[in-house]
């Protein structure tokens, strides 16, 4: 009788063991819906990628006047049915999660809001929806189904790279901001109202346009000073593309590449991360 209980307890065991192993259902649905390692995950990527671009087309359709003219209940009501369907994927994807306002304040989490917020804000604000393009930044996720989760690495290197500039860029910028100042200063008093620079401020603008080599021509200087000044400022213009490129080109050449998968942390949502990674880098939660 000892032997049966035994061997009705191992059993036991070995089931109690199998139902931990198994995913519940909150696991298996973050595999579909945040990662692409899985046949259901990439089938996933796949119909959200046309959905939004589907979305994104009707919307840019409904702005053509002779589209809305005869299409545009039909393109409204596609519109709110996309919306629907984004909505219930946002809260599932909230649901996956086990920290949902982290997940929502993340750089993704803010993005899918946004593509859901202008379709809503049309109830109080007419015209509000057709700000409903910015779901095409859901693309950016979506697109490592198409054969790029190998880029990865690339694009961490590339994330990693601009982040450790961004402390020089932002010296950078404020440098050349204090120039804009005093050149746009310098040519109000150059030129004055006869020019068009009648204020600092529209003579800043004019000097941010020429340093930026954009050049529109609505404001020109016409006396030989201020024409001297606008040709070094032109000069001064090659300068600013290249020192922010040197400064990401110089982070890239350091960095380091990393092959990474498609795998999202369940806790804090982070993605990533490396193939050998066992635990999430930023909270540590296990994979």
């Amino acid at each position: 009788m000892s032997d049966e209980r035994n061997a009705g307890d191992a059993d036991r065991t070995d089931q109690d063991r199998k139902d931990l192993a198994r995913p519940t259902l909150r696991e298996r649905l973050h595999a579909i819906v945040f990662e692409a390692e899985c046949p259901a995950g990439k089938a996933f990527d796949i119909v959200l990628l046309v959905l939004i671009v589907a979305s994104v087309t009707a919307i840019s359709l409904e702005s053509v006047e002779s589209f809305a003219a005869e299409w545009g209940e039909a393109l409204l009501a596609v519109e709110w049915g996309f919306t629907i369907v984004f909505t219930i994927e946002y809260a599932v994807r909230l649901y996956c999660v086990k920290q949902p306002l982290r997940y929502a304040t993340s750089f993704f989490g803010v993005i899918d809001l946004l593509a859901l917020l202008p379709q809503y804000l049309m109830l109080l604000f007419g015209g509000a929806h057709q700000l409903g393009t910015v779901r095409i930044l859901r693309l950016i996720r979506v697109f490592r189904v198409l054969k790029l989760v190998r880029f990865l690495g690339e694009a961490r290197v590339l994330h990693v790279a601009m982040r450790a500039s961004l402390p020089k860029i932002t010296v950078f910028l404020l440098g050349v901001w204090c120039a804009v100042v005093v050149i746009g200063s310098v040519m109000h008093l150059v030129e004055g109202k006869a020019s068009g620079f009648d204020s600092i401020p529209r003579s800043v603008y004019w000097a941010i346009v020429t340093l930026t080599t954009v050049g529109y021509g609505d404001i020109s200087p016409r006396t030989g000073l201020g024409q001297a000044i606008a040709s070094m400022v032109m000069l001064m213009g090659y300068a600013v593309i290249a020192v922010p490129t040197g400064i990401v080109s110089a982070e890239l050449v350091r960095g380091r590449r990393d092959a990474t998968t498609t795998r999202v942390c369940e806790n804090c949502a982070a993605e990533d991360h490396r193939d050998e990674a066992v635990h999430c880098y930023r909270c540590g939660e296990e994979l």
